[in-house]
């Protein structure tokens, strides 16, 4: 005599406060203390330049899931969401507070300031994790 088993799944989603909230993925403005070096050809420190300069950055939240799947070999299908920039922009800025190896505040025109380019976020956007192919 041959029986019949029925397995019957039911899957049920329960939804946390964070999965059902909105994605907050923004492009804010940051302040940074930015410090660069200068070396001569023999490696010697010339001077030490320093300045508070605003800059993009990106924060947020985005929405991510993870769900049961017969599928996947770990059970479960997980789909992973990071807030990064969309694209970066570059930018020159001028640091005006140099100084000399000994500490001493450069005067000297041409001395007395340096230009430092950067790249920032000019937009930021959920992006599916792991993916750099954009």
């Amino acid at each position: 005599m041959y029986s019949l088993i029925l397995f019957v799944v039911y899957i049920t989603s329960v939804y946390s406060v964070s999965e059902i909230s909105e994605e907050t993925c923004e492009t804010l403005m940051s302040d940074i203390n930015l410090i660069k070096e200068e070396f001569d050809e023999l490696g010697r420190l010339q001077r030490v330049c320093n300045g508070e300069i605003a800059v993009n950055k990106c924060e947020g939240s985005c929405k991510s899931q993870v769900q049961p799947s017969v599928i996947t070999p770990t059970g479960f299908l997980k789909e992973c969401y990071c807030c990064r920039e969309s694209f970066l922009r570059e930018r020159t800025i001028t640091l005006t507070h140099c100084y000399d190896p000994d500490g001493v505040r450069l005067t000297v025109e041409n001395a007395n300031s340096m230009d430092v380019k950067l790249r920032e976020p000019a937009e930021c956007k959920c992006y599916k994790c792991g993916d750099f192919s954009r």
